[in-house]
């Protein structure tokens, strides 16, 4: 279940499966793609890096498939779109504004990952090879995983068109109602590896635009809301 916390009397978005991974929201933004952060936003990471006693680190989103894993001392990932954490000193971020994020984590293994899954991330199974790669590599077993899908857009919100709608189904619906729930996908991927201890947030960044960003509502909006995950 997904509740509102606060830190320094800011709203972020938790699930009750973990408490070491939250979305933030509108009031704690911590990207702007246009990459002129200002003195809030710069000041939000100063705030958030305190919190949570680590480096915040973040990729270099390119709707890819890349998969990298967190070094400490290393700050930079290009063309990555998901990223595993496998240290305590620190913490990782990746930036959306309709697009799926999906936190993984392996409570035994003290191990996980932010996985951004936009249709081409969720076609390409972003999050399901993510998740094997902590199975292959990293010793984890699918039932000690714990996924968290946090705030997209929802099925009833984004419309695609033929192309796009033909990479998930093979046919056009009668009605020609071309839109995709890549929660629900990604959920669907995952649950092929086996793991069952899945969270889905109710929210839409479309619907609730109130609380996130969204790119499709806010006409091509620069600013992100963020997936962040640090290890105990």
């Amino acid at each position: 279940m997904f509740y509102f916390d606060k830190i320094y009397d800011k709203k972020i978005l938790k699930s009750d499966f973990t408490d070491n991974a939250f979305f933030t929201t509108r009031e704690i933004c911590i990207c702007d793609k246009t990459k002129n952060q200002n003195f809030e936003i710069e000041n939000n990471i100063k705030n958030l890096e305190k919190y949570l006693e680590r480096e915040l680190i973040s990729p270099q989103q390119t709707h890819s498939a890349n998969i990298d894993i967190a070094i400490p001392s290393r700050i930079e990932y290009p063309n990555t779109d998901s990223l595993i954490l496998t240290n305590k000193t620190q913490a990782i971020f990746l930036n959306f504004a309709d697009c799926t994020p999906i936190i993984l984590y392996d409570k035994k293994q003290n191990i996980g990952a932010i996985a951004h899954a936009g249709w081409r991330g969720t076609e390409a199974k972003i999050s399901q090879k993510t998740a094997l790669k902590l199975i292959n590599e990293f010793n984890s077993k699918p039932q000690d995983i714990t996924a968290i899908i946090g705030p997209a857009i929802c099925g009833n919100c984004y419309e695609v068109g033929e192309e796009v709608y033909l990479k998930f189904y093979t046919e056009i619906p009668n009605n020609n109602n071309l839109k995709l729930d890549l929660k629900e996908i990604n959920k669907q991927q995952l649950i092929q590896l086996g793991i069952e201890k899945i969270d889905i947030c109710p929210y839409c960044t479309c619907c609730d635009n109130q609380y996130f960003f969204s790119y499709r509502k806010e006409n091509g909006t620069t600013l992100r809301h963020s997936a962040v995950l640090k290890l105990k």
